[in-house]
This record gives structure tokens, C-alpha cells and sequence, in this order.
């Protein structure tokens, strides 16, 4: 346990997934109806894999911890997922989609890993438009596709602005067929908190019952985290108020490596901060740069009217605008990476040209898109002469059917019309890229735990493209994990069930129990949102969207003391027994408070920047990430030692034989 062997097959790239599948062991139908597989997360990468490893024949446990699996963050995606179809004939394809994931995740992603991913995309828009999915279709009745960051083509299937929740509509439909069938065992309200492993092979997990408050045990011949990412350790972020980092960091804790930590992804896209009330942020579509500007004044003076409320958005001339993105990266425009798009926004209001009252906001403008849109409709409707009031109106009918919810959504939070006025954007934290490091079978260090999705750090980089989580949670789940976790079970057909009366659960479960005592002991006077608020203050502040040394080993020493203070005066009220959502959450900080700190010690590790990690002490003369292919171009795989300052690193080095190592240029 614990050797980075990736087991990536060898022979050409694009041979290398079918000949992989040709050459590892299979189980026999009638021998999978005796084989138990646990799956801690039902969102996309979850559901995906119960449903199709149940549809085998494999007996399924499901956990999470909503009161659905409909509930799972999936749901909250909004702006598409990509394939490589080509269906807009601009070029597209397998071998596009795996270059532009690669060069979007700044050359820190495998090889192989990202190159399957694009091969079994499009079968993935099949999977689900046989399921029922309502994707965006063209005039003719095709499938429609739009473009994101980083890519110069279109290949983002969309559902308007909740293509996450569609798919995952169709993921737990499959789900709740097997459901019905029996061959999937769903555990609703249910939290992971414990690993358990017999003969060096996880075998099962400990759950809490979140209504009753029950420790359970469950048993299983393999077990699958995924349940995420970690993103919320920063307190404000685009994640739902219960992702947290759970399940992966207590398999962590049992001998699984956490990879990359430090790779976390800020959205150039979202509402901006209004104030210390807050506790999450939302998200508003990269889909919405296909069409909308971003601009700050080109003077400091109209920048301060604006943000004083002397000066309308709208009363600024043309000429006075700076379109920033577009003139600082003429090729690509409004639709750079995400990583690229959030410095250069960061660098504007830092230096003064902010656009609301704290200064810490661009525009997002749609006006050229709707009179654009609105002069195509007047001449395709036989309107040559429409005036600028139609012409607007047919224009916002356009951009209503494209992003209506999104438009909806930002005027009920803001109370602005972005029809009439652009809307205010700042990026925030949107996405994890590290994880459990795992190998080409999604396999962890530990034999018998695999992890998908976002739980796992494989295909990304340090940057993750718009519109790929969602490809790589349905790849991991219907056409990778269903071949690869049989390679492990065919040695258990013989296995018989697996009891959980054994020392090893017993073992478990007392650590877990141990654990909530000590929560439910502390006699403090602070709550646990109190310490998650300061946790986020430190990650935001020194290891956010830039990092430097001094900040970073800052951060690490504020870490662990406020961890320290955290276990002493800590306030859990309510009894363990019974429902106790004060408890879930302390649980959660626990976990927060140890991966902050290894998050920290990874970044001060990387003397480079790299897509979502920008040390600055590392870039170019324009203000680019700087990196260091000859010293850092590997995996971080951190292995749990007790502290998090006690922890060891290994590097997997990362062979790139058929793409050459370029500066990332975007212009």
C-alpha cells in the first residue's frame, strides 16, 4: 500500500483505454449477484456508477448525506458539458478536446487519463439523451452546442442554465430503476465517517445515521468515494452549504494519498461579495461570456462615480470603457480559462477600477449581444426596418431562451434587471482539482477504494475547463469505473460476505465514536461557524486566488493554532444520539481545519504558478503563471502521517509523449 504505480497501459495514447479493457480480468455475470460494492455520493459520478454497476449485477449500498440523491451539488451546474462530436463542423475532436484539456490544466494533468475522457464523451451525450435528457437543440431539431473558456470550437451540450440538474434527473432515474429491482440499497441522510479496512483491503464503512443519530456498519467488497470536492474549507464559495471533504479525507486518513491539494479553481463568474452576513456565493454561468462583455471604466474617476452611485453603467460612452479580456487576450477574448479571467479581474479592482461599493466587482454586459440578436431576428422575420425598441426586445426574446434562469436567478438575489443594466461579477471558489490521488482504474493506494469525479485528482491539471466536471463525473461513473473495479473483484468471487462483527470494525467504530465524544465534551463558548468563518478568512486571504511564501507559511502556522483552539473551546450543543446538524458540521470543520493546513504546505512545496496556483514570486513580466517544467512538473501525492505537518510527499512524475510543453498563451 502506498506506491504511486499509475498502471497506465503502454502503446499508443489512443490505443491505450481498448487495449486496456481487452487485457484486465472480468467477473462473470452469475458471480457479480455475490459481490457488495458501497458508493459514499449519489451526484453525478455517484449516481452514474451506481446505476451502472448495479445494471451488471453488482449488489449496491448508496450514501449521502441529503435527504435525496436529487439534492447532490450536480444539480447546481449550470452552463453544459462537453464532447467531442463535432457536430458544428469547426474542427473538432478526440484528439482537440484531450490537447485543450491538457493546455487548460497548464500541463499538470496525465497524459492517458485525459485522453479516455475525451474518447468516451460522446457516448456520454448518447447515455443521456436515451435517458431523456433535454438538451438544447438547433432549428433543424439537432443537438446544439455552445463554446466555453480555453477552446476555440463549440462543444458544450447545454440544457439552457441547469444542464446539471437534467443530467442528474437522468442519472437518478437509472438509479431508481435498480432501486426498484433491488439491486441498489439507497441510505439517505446518511454521513461517511470512517473507512474500514481488513487484510489491507477496504472492506466497508462507518456511517452516521443523521435523523436517529446511529453509528452503523456497512460492508462491502469495494468501496467508491464520490462525494466531492473540499472547496468549502474557504467558508465563501459557489458549493452548497454541506460539501464537504468527509469521506475523502477520513479515507485519507486510513492510508489513501491526497493529491494536489493546493489546485483549487476561482470562477471568474460569480455574484460578488455583499457583506459579512453571507454564506455561500452563487454562480453565474461561464456559458453567459459566450455573449456577455466584461469591462471596467478606463478611468479612475468614472470608476469611483460608479462605485458612489453618481455615474449609471449605462451613461458610460463606449470609448470609455475597458474591455480588458478582449484587449488583453485578442484570440480568445471573453472566453479565456477560468484561471486566466479571475487574475485579470483581481488585477483591475486591485488596481482601483472595482465597480460597486466595495470595490471588488467587473461588469458583465449583454447589451451588443441582445441589439446583435435582435437585428438577426428582425431580418430573418422579413423586419428590415425595426427600430432600436424592437430590435431590443426581439434581441432579449433571444437571450431569454438561451440564459432566462440565469437572468432571473442574479435579479432576484441583486435586485437589477440584467437586461437593462449589466451585471456585477467576482470570481469566488468554484472547484477542486486535488483529491484522492488515483490510479488509470480510479483505484486509490488503498486496494479495494476508488474514487470519481471530483473526489479524485485525475484529469484537470491545475485548471479545470468550463464544462468538463460534469464530462468527467459521467465518464468516471458510466464508462470507466463498470470495467475497471472488476479487475479488483475478480479475486473476490469466492469471498463470500463480509462481516462487520470483526476487529476491524470494532476498531473503526470506536475511533469514530472517540471522536464525537471529544466534540460533544468541549465545553466551549465558540461555534463551529465561528472557527469555519476564520478558516475561510486565512485560505481566502493567503492561499486564494495569489499565494506568496509569506503568506503561505503564515497560513500554516494560523492553521494549526486556530485547529488547537478549535478541539478547546469548540461549543457542540445537543446530544450525539439524535438529530444534531451543530454536530455534522463540527465534524466537517475538523476535517477543514487539517486538509487547510496540508493545502497550505503543498502550495509552499510548488515553487511555480500554475493555472489555479499563482505563487507570485513565479510569473511573467505581463502577469502570467510562471511554471517550472523541469522541477515541477509531477503529481503531489501527500501521504497522512498524523498532523498535517507530519505528512509525506511523493511525486509522481508526469510524461508527456505527444503533446510538446508550451508557454500556456491565450492571445
Amino acid at each position: 500500500m502506498g506506491i504511486l504505480d499509475s498502471k497506465i497501459p503502454s502503446g499508443p495514447l489512443a490505443d491505450k483505454w481498448t487495449k486496456h479493457k481487452n487485457e484486465i480480468d472480468l467477473v462473470n455475470p452469475a458471480n457479480k449477484r455475490n459481490i457488495d460494492i458501497i458508493i459514499v455520493g449519489t451526484g453525478l459520478a455517484g449516481g452514474s456508477a451506481a446505476a451502472s454497476l448495479a445494471e451488471l449485477g453488482y449488489n449496491v449500498k448508496t450514501f449521502c448525506y441529503q435527504d435525496s440523491p436529487r439534492r447532490a451539488h450536480s444539480i447546481a451546474a449550470q452552463g453544459g458539458i462537453n464532447a467531442s462530436k463535432n457536430y458544428q463542423g469547426d474542427g473538432d475532436s478526440d484528439y482537440r478536446l484531450f490537447y485543450d484539456t491538457v493546455k487548460g490544466g497548464d500541463y499538470r494533468s496525465r497524459e492517458a487519463n485525459v485522453y479516455r475522457l475525451a474518447e468516451v464523451s460522446g457516448n456520454i451525450i448518447d447515455q443521456c439523451v436515451s435517458q431523456g435528457v433535454p438538451f438544447a437543440r438547433d432549428y433543424g431539431g439537432l443537438l446544439d452546442n455552445r463554446s466555453f473558456g480555453g477552446v476555440l470550437v463549440s462543444r458544450t451540450f447545454y440544457a439552457k442554465g441547469q444542464t446539471g440538474q437534467q443530467l442528474l434527473l437522468g442519472a437518478y432515474a437509472a438509479m431508481n430503476r435498480q432501486i426498484h429491482r433491488g439491486k441498489i440499497k439507497s441510505y439517505t441522510r446518511h454521513e461517511m465517517l470512517d473507512l474500514v479496512i481488513v487484510d489491507g483491503k477496504a472492506r466497508g464503512i462507518i456511517a452516521r445515521n443523521l435523523i436517529s443519530g446511529e453509528i452503523e456498519r456497512h460492508s462491502a467488497h469495494a468501496v467508491v468515494i464520490a462525494s466531492g470536492g473540499y472547496g468549502n474549507l474557504f467558508f465563501l464559495s459557489t458549493y452548497c452549504m454541506g460539501a464537504n471533504v468527509m469521506a475523502a479525507w477520513r479515507t485519507h486518513r486510513r492510508g489513501a494519498f491526497f493529491a494536489n491539494p493546493c489546485y483549487t479553481q476561482i470562477h471568474p463568474t460569480c455574484i460578488p461579495v455583499s457583506g459579512e452576513h453571507q454564506s455561500k456565493l452563487t454562480l453565474m454561468s461561464e456559458s453567459l461570456r459566450n455573449d456577455g462583455r466584461i469591462w471596467v471604466p478606463k478611468k479612475l474617476d468614472d470608476a469611483k462615480a460608479i462605485r458612489e452611485g453618481k455615474l449609471k453603467p449605462t451613461q458610460l460612452k463606449e470609448e470609455d470603457r475597458d474591455y480588458y479580456l478582449e484587449r488583453r487576450y485578442p484570440a480568445f477574448g471573453n472566453l479565456v480559462p477560468r484561471d486566466v479571467a479571475s487574475r485579470a479581474a483581481k488585477e483591475r479592482c486591485d488596481a482601483g477600477y472595482g465597480v460597486n461599493k466595495t470595490g471588488e466587482a467587473v461588469f458583465l454586459d449583454f447589451d451588443a449581444a441582445i441589439m446583435r440578436y435582435g437585428k438577426e431576428k428582425a431580418l430573418t422575420s422579413g423586419l428590415k426596418d425595426a427600430d432600436n425598441a424592437h430590435i431590443r426586445k426581439l434581441g432579449e426574446e433571444v437571450v431569454e431562451a438561451k440564459y432566462g434562469n440565469l437572468f432571473q436567478m442574479y435579479e432576484k438575489i441583486v435586485d437589477e434587471n440584467p437586461y437593462k443594466t449589466p451585471m456585477m461579477i467576482y470570481p469566488a471558489v468554484h472547484y477542486t482539482m486535488g483529491g484522492l490521488w488515483v490510479d488509470y482504474n480510479l483505484q486509490t493506494t488503498i486496494p479495494g477504494c476508488y474514487a470519481a469525479g471530483e473526489a479524485n485528482f485525475s484529469d484537470h491539471g491545475a485548471n479545470r475547463l468550463g464544462a468538463s466536471a460534469l464530462m468527467q463525473g459521467l465518464a468516471d461513473g458510466y464508462f470507466v469505473l463498470p470495467y475497471t473495479i472488476g479487475d479488483f473483484l475478480a479475486d473476490d468471487i469466492r469471498t463470500g460476505p463480509i462481516p462487520t462483527d470483526s476487529e476491524e470494525f470494532d476498531k473503526a467504530e470506536k475511533d469514530v465514536l472517540d471522536k464525537i465524544n471529544r466534540l460533544m465534551s468541549a465545553k466551549g463558548i465558540h461555534s463551529v461557524d465561528y472557527y469555519h468563518k476564520k478558516l475561510g478568512k486565512i485560505m481566502w486571504n493567503k492561499c486564494g486566488m495569489s499565494r506568496n511564501a509569506k503568506g503561505l507559511k503564515e497560513a500554516i502556522e494560523d492553521i494549526a493554532a486556530l485547529r488547537k483552539d478549535f478541539w478547546e473551546n469548540v461549543k457542540v450543543p445537543g446530544a450525539a444520539d439524535d438529530k444534531n446538524q451543530e454536530l455534522e458540521k463540527a465534524g466537517r470543520v475538523a476535517d477543514f481545519l487539517e486538509i487547510g493546513e496540508l493545502f497550505a504546505m503543498d502550495a509552499l512545496e510548488r515553487n511555480e504558478s500554475c493555472g489555479g496556483h499563482f505563487r507570485e514570486e513565479y510569473q511573467t513580466p505581463e502577469g502570467e503563471a510562471l511554471r517550472d517544467d523541469k522541477n515541477f512538473k509531477f503529481v503531489s501525492a501527500w501521504e497522512y502521517k498524523g498532523e498535517p505537518k507530519d505528512a509525506k510527499l511523493h511525486k509522481e512524475n508526469l510524461i508527456y509523449e505527444n503533446i510538446e510543453l508550451k508557454t500556456r498563451s491565450y492571445k
